[in-house]
């Protein structure tokens, strides 16, 4: 089964080359390779929670600290949750310092 990352989910086309990056931008979480491969996604595709400026409810988020909790209800979170079981990463510290620096 192949795990689909946000932006396919959401079909929000502000992927690398999707369609609305004109409009929208380029998402965070397409860009952060050193990401790849957590919760076997590609990028921060399934780890958007734990990027910044990633669009949710039709709003560019702001901080970590402050878009996780609403994360925590969105169907996609809960989706990866799902499908991750115990090897469920929600923030890979080592990345989110990174990101920070």
């Amino acid at each position: 089964m192949e795990k689909k990352n946000c932006w396919e989910y959401f079909n929000c086309g502000r992927e690398i080359g999707g369609a609305n990056t004109n409009e929208l931008g380029i998402c965070p979480a397409s860009t952060k390779f050193e990401h790849s491969g957590v919760n076997h996604g590609s990028k921060a595709g399934r780890s958007c929670w734990t990027v910044e400026g990633t669009l949710c409810n039709k709003s560019i988020q702001g901080e970590i600290e402050e878009k996780l909790l609403g994360c925590i209800n969105c169907s996609f979170f809960k989706m990866v949750n799902d499908e991750e079981g115990r090897e469920f990463i929600l923030l890979n510290e080592e990345l989110v310092k990174k990101d920070d620096s």
